[in-house]
């Protein structure tokens, strides 16, 4: 049985940063479960840069089934937790199921990748005090208000956790994460 990832996501995920982990997990030979509030179908969306917008924007992107509710995830049945961005994390990291599930892959020191707006979760179940951890740039004080010291980078690796900034970052980010994870649960 080959080793599972989990991925926490909800509606409003962002495609790419869902989809391009789950491929490439699924792609080296794990099993990945999708995470979400509620066991059904999210409606993930698109994030693009456009000229002369001072920010992201967003269109409908894909959707997809989510395998399990938060509620009845048993952190203990996987060997890594990826965290998408998006605006799913605004919400999810309201959801004590959500943060109960961060908290463990942090105690058991198992690799953690998140991105974009995923460390907005991490800092609130606790877990980025003294962590080195990047994210969409705009969220530079979300991580610094969870005790986190903000980093500026593609591929950020902070002893278990590697962090990114946005989907541009996916082959630094996926590297260091796929480093972590082939030590601590290699495939076969």
């Amino acid at each position: 049985m080959a080793p599972k990832v989990i991925l926490l996501t909800g509606d409003g995920g962002e495609t790419l940063e869902v989809f391009y982990p789950y491929q490439r997990l699924l792609e080296a030979g794990y099993e990945v479960d999708v995470a979400a509030p509620s066991k059904r179908k999210v409606q993930l969306v698109v994030h693009d840069f456009v000229d002369g917008f001072d920010t992201y924007t967003e269109k409908l992107g894909h959707t997809l089934a989510a395998d399990v509710a938060f509620a009845d995830v048993d952190p203990s049945d996987y060997v890594a937790l990826v965290v998408p961005g998006g605006r799913a994390p605004e919400y999810i990291r309201n959801d004590p199921d959500a943060q109960r599930i961060v908290q463990h892959f942090f105690a058991a020191g198992a690799p953690v990748a998140a991105i974009c707006h995923g460390p907005m979760l991490l800092a609130a179940a606790g877990v980025l005090e003294g962590r080195t951890s990047s994210a969409y740039p705009e969220l530079r004080l979300d991580v610094e208000a969870g005790g986190g010291i903000f980093e500026d980078g593609a591929g950020v690796v902070d002893g278990n956790l590697v962090t990114g900034r946005a989907w541009p970052d996916h082959p630094a980010w996926m590297r260091e994460f796929m480093k972590l994870l082939e030590a601590s649960a290699p495939v076969g």
